[in-house]
This record gives C-alpha cells, structure tokens and sequence, in this order.
C-alpha cells in the first residue's frame, strides 16, 4: 500500500507559466523537473560542460522525508546529459529554489530551453541512523574486503 505524502509547494515568478514538477504515468517513481529559464533563454552545454538550471520552486518536505533528483534515463541515453551529484538529495529542512546540476557528458553540444524536462524527482522517507560503539564487529563471509573484493563474475 502506498501512502501519499503532502508537500506544500511555492511557484517563484520565473516559474510562472510551467507545470509543477508532476508523474508522467501512474506507477511514475519520478516526477519529472522543468527548467524554469526565462522566456527565450536557453542555456547551451559544451562537452563536460555542467551548469545549475532552476526549476521555478520551492518546497516544504514533511520531515523525516527527502527529495532525491535523478537524472531522466532518455537525456542520459540519448544525449549524455546527467545529474552530476546523483542522486541528489533535498533535505526537509531546505526551503530555497530547487536547482539542478547538469553535466554534458557527450562530445556534442547540448541546448536547455525553457519548459524542458530536465530531471525527476523521487520523495522518500528518511531513516535516520543513531551510532552504537563497540570494540569489534560480528564477523562476515566478506570481512573487510573492499572495492572489487566479490569480483565480478
């Protein structure tokens, strides 16, 4: 059973005219974001270029929640455009405009335009951890085996 979560949301006046962030389909985990540039305004990425593209909100998440902004699996295939810090995570807490890092991962140059989807963003709850130490650890199959450790076959 799903459980909808309520989030107050603003629209900034550079905002004005776009859709807020919304599910494409009904079993969507993403809401896409759309880059809320000025009208006529475009921002063109080079290779590697990135750059922060507003979104036109702000929002109130309900505590023990996060945003988390993910890249859009089309950009990424098609065009080589991601989220640089994936997945990036809004806190609860944070009240200022929602901005996306994007990056130009491709040898092509890349146009951001205003309306464009350029992200999506998931909601989840937060589990907070709380430290417990100790003077030595249960022992595991792995132990302390670290990067490439399993293999990879």
């Amino acid at each position: 059973m799903t459980k909808d979560v309520r989030i107050n949301v603003k629209r900034l006046p550079h905002g004005e005219g776009l859709k807020l962030p919304k599910y494409e389909t009904s079993d969507s985990a993403g809401m896409d974001l759309y880059a809320a540039l000025g009208e006529g305004e475009s921002i063109t990425l080079g290779a590697l270029d990135r750059a922060m593209i507003p979104t036109g909100f702000a929002m109130a998440l309900p505590h023990r929640h996060e945003a988390q902004v993910r890249p859009r699996s089309g950009l990424a295939a098609k065009n080589g455009i991601t989220v640089l810090n994936t997945p990036g995570t809004i806190d609860a807490d944070y009240r200022g405009e929602v901005k996306v890092i994007l990056v130009n991962l491709s040898n092509e140059p890349f146009t951001i335009e205003r309306g464009m989807r350029i992200a999506q963003m998931i909601i989840a709850p937060v589990t907070q951890g709380v430290w417990n130490e100790v003077g030595s650890l249960d022992e595991t199959e792995r132990g302390a085996g670290g990067f490439g450790s399993t293999g990879v076959k």
